[in-house]
């Protein structure tokens, strides 16, 4: 029976010696309090607590946590009321005054910032509302991370998440929207056509002057050839005459070295003066002793007759 009770408060000693063991884990916090009063804060490792005395009081998770509000009424500058929710992005720098700095810290954080956005929006008209949303966050978060700083908390970052103004406001603005996309989409085609309509008369205009280098091309082949053909026809002429004058320079030296007299002679200009008058000249230079050239040729034919 003693050995029964000895190994009872054994197994209850152990017990509360491992009880009184504890393990923080990484990014967490253990507040202890020994006899209902602040004692230490663990960090993060192995600790060791009085049994009986000391008490682990709240957990705090170091982490950077976020909260998301329901959508709260706010009205701006020009009476204008509209729902909007925020997202919260805060972390705990000090367990200790989280733990005691307020008795719960969500919800002062949350009716916070409820009142920051009411305050903002309040100075803002519905369209500069709509287009400062990084304004507001800015301020929000300053606003928000001055009034947490006694209890322990960081804002590091607020959102809007969604800004709603009333339907009939949703309506117009709809309205708005579609008419400027309808109104971008008109412009765009416009740019479209005006751009085409370049395009085509840029081509023409390339294609009109490709013509007229063309012409011009064509026109001074034309031109070079109708050149050429003329020198080459000037060229035969020419050819051609002194072919004929060195034919009849050769005949008369020819006759010279025959020993023809001066009959003879006579005889072949009148022959080359009837092959002259036959030719396509339009003018003739007939010799002043034209008659007696005459005389000579019937004196021959006479001559040429008796033999």
């Amino acid at each position: 029976m003693e050995w029964a009770v000895l190994i009872l408060i054994l197994i209850l000693l152990l017990l509360i010696v491992f009880s009184c063991i504890k393990v923080v884990p990484q990014a967490n916090a253990y507040i202890v309090e020994r006899l209902g009063a602040f004692q230490n804060t663990w960090s993060t490792g192995l600790h060791f607590k009085i049994p009986f005395i000391e008490r682990v009081a709240k957990r705090v998770n170091l982490k950077e946590q976020v909260v998301d509000f329901p959508p709260q009424p706010v009205i701006t500058k020009d009476n204008v009321t509209m729902q909007i929710d925020t997202v919260i992005f805060y972390q705990i720098t000090d367990p200790k005054l989280f733990t005691y700095g307020v008795e719960n810290p969500i919800m002062a954080i949350e009716n916070l910032t409820a009142t920051t956005l009411r305050n903002i929006i309040g100075d803002m008209e519905l369209d500069e509302t709509l287009t400062s949303r990084e304004v507001i966050n800015t301020q929000m978060r300053s606003a928000l991370d001055i009034a947490t700083d006694p209890w322990g908390i960081k804002v590091n970052r607020v959102e809007l998440k969604n800004i709603m103004p009333p339907a009939a406001i949703r309506e117009a603005m709809e309205k708005q929207m579609k008419a400027e996309r309808e109104r971008r989409e008109a412009i765009l085609i416009a740019e479209g056509q005006k751009k085409s309509t370049i395009l085509v008369a840029e081509g023409k205009k390339e294609s009109a002057i490709l013509d007229a280098e063309a012409e011009k091309q064509a026109a001074i082949l034309r031109a070079e050839a109708e050149k050429e053909k003329m020198i080459k026809e000037a060229e035969g002429q020419a050819q051609a005459i002194l072919t004929v004058q060195q034919a009849n320079a050769d005949g008369i030296r020819f006759l010279k070295e025959a020993g023809a007299d001066e009959s003879v002679l006579t005889l072949k200009s009148l022959e080359a003066l009837e092959q002259m008058s036959q030719g396509q000249a339009t003018k003739i230079i007939v010799p002043s002793d034209l008659q007696g050239l005459a005389g000579l040729a019937t004196s021959l034919k006479e001559i040429m007759s008796d033999k």
